[in-house]
């Protein structure tokens, strides 16, 4: 019985090897990898990022120092101009004031002596009982006494202004975005104001400071159509204006970037001061188009596949009799702008991820026909977003499977990894840009 077994398994294992070399005869068993020909438009972007912020802000400050009294808005609050904000301490301004009067009128006092001595020694000088020395110092007893007095003056205006410094008020209509100072604190204007407030101007109106890569910023230009998303609302888009491309620029770890601001319409008031806005800035848009995954385009013909393709294009041409160029069902037949022995057309179409390519950016894309026969057919690449491209050419239509890779099954049925880049011998790397 146990030999039987043994009998029955050997028969089965050489049946095994002999279907699979028959089956295959010792090849490896090629699967493509297809992707879709579609039609619809597309869109050539430049991406960038920003920060969204009010059209006008301005910093609510004080030029005196003190403690902080009162304070009478609070974080979003709407002000008017001129509405009360916050008060600091005026005791020591009140008596800085009192000083600057009581000096104000010392200094008075002495300049209507100096101007008595003056008219005294001046009745003196007349009669010969007083010197020209005697009426000269006069003379600048009462003019150091008038400046005294004016520079005393202008202390009392400074203190007063002072005073009312005091009283901090909105300098504009708009929103409290900022409130740094609580009552009871102390704020030193010695060097600068300090920002107490920050106030912005109009919500409804908001822009976005995007920074822009100098290979990009060419292809900017005001009123530039702009679509951008927050992470606040990441399902849904907004739109906005090029305003101004900013002629300074920006480096950072060896990045030149330029400021590109953009303005939003914000009536709902949704969005927010301080948001970090991904912004596409629209460069290019084709209708109506037939597009291919890049994929596509990369994809090189291998030896065997070349191969086969002469091969059968020279027994059409043969059977024919025809020794001209010529196509069947679209195909470039050999001799007539087929590929050679390792080589395939070159192609350009969107190398930058968003540009318009002129005429002579052709490739080739291979398909199965519908009796599963491998075809080529030069395209015309056009605009590319960076995974799509516009293609155009002869027996395109939407649906169309187009082969974008390949994948190998050895001899023992293992199948080689489809996420593996698959090596060529044809041409050399494919360019790049896809």
């Amino acid at each position: 019985m146990k030999k039987a077994i043994a009998i029955v398994l050997v028969l089965v294992a050489t049946a095994a090897v002999v279907w699979q070399f028959t089956k295959g005869d010792g090849k490896p068993t090629t699967t493509y990898r297809f992707v879709e020909v579609q039609r619809g438009d597309l869109e050539a972007v430049v991406s960038a990022t920003g920060t969204l912020n009010a059209v006008t802000t301005v910093q609510v400050g004080t030029q005196v120092s003190g403690i902080v009294q009162s304070i009478y808005v609070d974080f979003n609050d709407r002000v008017r101009r001129g509405q009360l904000l916050a008060r600091i301490d005026t005791t020591l301004l009140i008596s800085a004031i009192q000083d600057a009067r009581n000096t104000l009128d010392r200094n008075i006092a002495q300049r209507d002596y100096a101007q008595v001595e003056l008219d005294r020694i001046q009745a003196l000088f007349e009669k010969a009982y007083a010197t020209e020395v005697e009426l000269n110092k006069a003379k600048y007893d009462l003019q150091v006494g008038e400046a005294s007095v004016k520079s005393a003056e202008v202390n009392l205006e400074r203190a007063q202004r002072n005073l009312s410094y005091a009283t901090i008020y909105s300098p504009i209509d708009g929103v409290v975005v900022e409130r740094n100072v609580e009552p009871g604190q102390t704020v030193a204007a010695s060097f600068s104001a300090p920002q107490l407030f920050l106030i912005a101007n109009d919500l409804s109106r908001m822009q976005i400071l995007a920074s822009v890569d100098e290979s990009d910023i060419g292809r900017i230009r005001e009123g530039q159509q702009v679509r951008f998303t927050v992470q606040a609302f990441d399902e849904r888009q907004f739109e906005g204006t090029v305003r101004q491309v900013r002629l300074q620029s920006r480096v950072q770890d060896n990045v030149v970037t330029y400021t590109v601001v953009v303005d939003v319409d914000n009536a709902t008031g949704e969005l927010l001061p301080g948001m970090t806005a991904t912004v596409e800035f629209m460069v290019e848009r084709v209708a109506d188009v037939f597009k291919v995954a890049n994929a596509a385009l990369r994809f090189r013909a291998t030896e065997e596949m070349m191969a086969e393709f002469r091969a059968r294009m020279q027994a059409q041409r043969e059977a024919s009799g025809d020794t001209t160029r010529s196509r069947q069902g679209g195909t470039p037949a050999a001799g007539q702008g087929a590929p050679a022995a390792g080589g395939q057309a070159t192609f350009g179409g969107g190398q930058d991820g968003g540009t318009r390519n002129g005429g002579g950016n052709r490739t080739m894309l291979w398909y199965l026909d519908a009796d599963g026969v491998l075809q080529a057919t030069f395209v015309q690449t056009g605009l590319s977003d960076g995974t799509m491209t516009e293609i155009s050419g002869r027996n395109l239509e939407a649906g169309m499977q187009v082969i974008s890779g390949i994948s190998q099954a050895d001899d023992g049925g293992a199948t080689a990894n489809p996420f593996q880049q698959q090596r060529t011998q044809q041409g050399g790397p494919p360019r790049p840009g896809f």
